[in-house]
């Protein structure tokens, strides 16, 4: 069974990463990073089918023979659509009109499994009310991006949502609330410290000219809605910094925040 001990040795291993493979670091060990995962029997042999062959196994072994749940069938078809899926919103209901079960509460324990087995994590809407959190659409994200890229053909060129996960993964080994922000405009990630200190992150594989503008705009909102000063985008390898309606952004290479 995958457990917190796992998790947080899979996503520390982006410096480990360049010492086993003998690598300098850098965009380009990065991107292999991010492509392969963390997982160290996969990074040692390479075979997609490790990782794969793992999928299917946290599924029966720790969630469906476990939990005693009887619909194996929909609960792999609802893994692999999560893992298409991945960094993308979803709510209970539309989980349950895709898949045509008679029940929410089916969906919401069968993610509460997955959750508790370290295979995805959901994460809130931001809002200052509780009520209005549990009801908002929610995001999904995986416990390994190798895996994500192995187990859907879809998701292995979608390189923005690839770095989106890493980021999330960075963030939920360092302990703090996640949160994602939408109020007409939108932010990848709010995170809350224990000390109740919130920061806002945007995270955009590459800046162009056709983005720019949404990029910032949802971060310069979520700094507004928060009180914020300063906020973060991070890209795959770009460096820049703006001063937006008082708010300084700092755009920064994902390979040297994390």
């Amino acid at each position: 069974m995958i457990t917190l001990q796992t998790l947080t040795e899979v996503v520390s291993q982006q410096r480990e990463f360049c010492v086993f493979y003998s690598l300098i670091p850098s965009a380009e060990t990065f991107s292999e990073y991010i492509n392969k995962g963390g997982f160290p029997e996969y990074l040692r042999i390479g075979d997609p089918n490790i990782l794969q062959t793992l999928l299917i196994d946290i599924l029966m072994r720790d969630i469906i023979v476990r939990n005693g749940l009887r619909d194996e069938r929909f609960v792999k078809e609802l893994a692999l659509y999560l893992i298409t899926n991945s960094a993308k919103e979803f709510s209970y209901n539309s989980l349950k009109n895709i898949f045509g079960t008679g029940s929410v509460n089916t969906i919401i324990s069968i993610l509460n499994h997955f959750a508790d087995s370290y295979l995805f994590f959901t994460v809130q809407q931001f809002n200052f009310s509780y009520k209005k959190r549990i009801v908002a659409p929610k995001k999904i994200y995986s416990i390994d991006t190798g895996m994500l890229t192995v187990n859907s053909s879809s998701f292995s060129a979608d390189y923005g949502r690839i770095l989106e996960n890493s980021v999330f993964l960075h963030l939920k080994r360092k302990g703090e609330e996640i949160f994602y922000f939408k109020d007409g405009k939108e932010c990848d990630f709010i995170t809350r410290s224990k000390n109740g200190l919130f920061t806002a992150i945007q995270v955009c594989y590459e800046l162009t000219e056709t983005n720019l503008d949404r990029e910032l705009n949802g971060l310069v909102e979520a700094l507004k809605k928060l009180s914020l000063e300063s906020g973060q985008i991070v890209t795959h390898n770009q460096t820049d910094q703006f001063l937006i309606d008082g708010k300084s952004i700092h755009v920064v290479p994902a390979w040297k925040w994390m």
